[in-house]
């Protein structure tokens, strides 16, 4: 029996998986097209279609999520404004770069190769800081900390016009347009909707706290995605029979990771995020060493590590979430005796 022009199997897994980044989405503000794009790419779909087919997914879902994250108002509409128009140049140019690999037949390569660096490369940054952060003297260097994160990496770059921030920090316009001018050329080139390079950009380059970051990633992401997914369809490279499935699953997660938002410290977390990030390069460059040594076996782990990455995240979220809704419950009953 078939449904969508795939097996009820393939399509029930599809919607699962679906589900699994809609918490992920609506927790760290990422498309989850860095895992779904990957994830074709592994089950043998051609780039274009695994890239525009990831695009879409992305736009789907950030509509969810951003409707969420804004009756929360944790989002910043001068940043979010801000980041959409560099994006969305970006994203033109990185199509483009794709379409001109697959025309010579790099384009598999390339990108998975990309894949492995930016995903490593973050990800690493990520457990690091989480790791760091974990083992500092809470006593000693909290204010420290804290000072660092509302400065950011940028916010010490003065070139007028600035713009003030949800949190407090104070941006400059050209930075924001030329971080989000990069990233847009890596959403269109990966296929990605830059949420796993944005969040970041937002948290430690500009100083906006983290729920904030997320909101506003979300609502960019909308635009961005949009925009990208209509490049790929306009020459075949959607998939719906892909995307629907994927849409009706992430639908309830980005409503779950949206809510546990305001029940996780994100600091907790921040090391299963980073894993994940590393899970994903490890997972594409098994790939490219089964495919370039005829290993099947290295194809089949690294689509099984993509999807293990996700579903141990989602789930450390969701018992995360269930734990501090126990604290939140167990401290209100204690004050009502």
């Amino acid at each position: 029996m078939e449904l969508l022009g795939m097996s009820v199997a393939l399509l029930a897994m599809f919607v699962g998986f679906g589900a699994v980044i809609g918490v992920l989405f609506g927790f760290f503000g990422m498309g989850g097209s860095f895992l779904v794009t990957p994830a074709l790419l592994v089950m043998g779909y051609p780039t274009r279609v695994a890239v525009g087919s990831g695009l879409a997914f992305v736009f789907g879902t950030s509509v969810i999520g951003a409707l969420r994250h804004r009756s929360l108002g944790q989002v910043d509409y001068k940043l979010a404004a801000l980041m959409t128009l560099s994006v969305t140049a970006g994203i033109e140019v990185g199509k483009n770069s794709v379409l001109a690999l697959e025309a010579l037949g790099l384009a598999d390569a390339v990108v998975s190769v990309a894949y492995v660096g930016l995903l490593g490369v973050v990800g690493a940054f990520v457990v690091y800081d989480s790791w760091v952060s974990g083992s500092g003297d809470e006593s000693d260097d909290a204010d420290d900390a804290d000072d660092e994160k509302a400065d950011g990496l940028f916010t010490g770059i003065h070139l007028p016009p600035m713009v003030s921030l949800t949190g407090g920090p104070t941006v400059s316009v050209w930075v924001i347009f030329a971080v989000g001018l990069v990233v847009g050329v890596l959403a269109g080139f990966l296929g990605v909707g830059g949420g796993f390079l944005l969040m970041p950009a937002m948290m430690y380059g500009f100083g906006v706290p983290a729920a904030v970051a997320v909101g506003t990633d979300i609502l960019q992401i909308t635009v961005s995605g949009g925009v990208g997914s209509f490049l790929y369809a306009q020459s075949g490279g959607v998939d719906l029979s892909i995307v629907v499935p994927l849409l009706a699953g992430s639908a309830l997660g980005a409503r779950l990771g949206s809510a546990a938002t305001k029940l996780v410290d994100e600091d907790g977390i921040k090391g299963y995020f980073g894993l994940m990030l590393l899970g994903g390069a490890v997972a594409v460059g098994l790939r490219q060493v089964g495919t370039a040594t005829g290993i099947d076996f290295l194809n089949t782990a690294s689509f099984v590590l993509i999807v293990g990455s996700a579903l141990f995240v989602s789930g450390a979220i969701a018992l995360q979430s269930v734990r501090a809704m126990r604290t939140r419950d167990g401290g209100a009953a204690v004050s009502t005796r």
